[in-house]
């Protein structure tokens, strides 16, 4: 079985990938983390760089998480992005984490919520976090 992190280089994504790698542990699962980076745009703040990248597997390595890092190139949303990898039943995904960042009524009602999207739709539980 697998604990699925959707990963950012911000605040959210950090409380995300902590709180995912502590599943992992208890469960004594894999941690698949992935970051993603949309193509249609020149410049993506969630894409994580490889200094980033460096820093996160160290980390996990150090907690000895048994884990894999995926940088996804696709160009797909995030949402839609990790409910395709939680739908795969190569990966076994028992539990998708991610970040969870407050937005206005009128935010979520212009913008969408990917959040919202990988809580209704995910074929599997959701754990989402915030900053403390």
């Amino acid at each position: 079985m697998t604990v699925l992190v959707g990963y950012v280089p911000n605040a959210y994504g950090e409380a995300a990938l902590s709180a995912a790698a502590e599943e992992s542990r208890r469960r004594g699962e894999r941690l698949l983390v992935v970051n993603m980076s949309r193509d249609d745009v020149l410049v993506d703040a969630h894409r994580a760089g490889a200094e980033q990248l460096a820093r996160v597997s160290r980390d996990l390595e150090e907690l000895g998480v048994e884990y894999e890092l995926r940088q996804l190139d696709q160009g797909n949303d995030a949402a839609e992005e990790l409910l395709r990898v939680a739908g795969d039943e190569a990966e076994k995904v028992s539990l998708l984490v991610i970040g969870l960042r407050h937005r206005s009524a009128v935010g979520k009602l212009l913008l969408g919520s990917a959040a919202q999207r990988i809580l209704l739709e995910a074929p599997c539980p959701v754990l989402a976090v915030k900053t403390a």
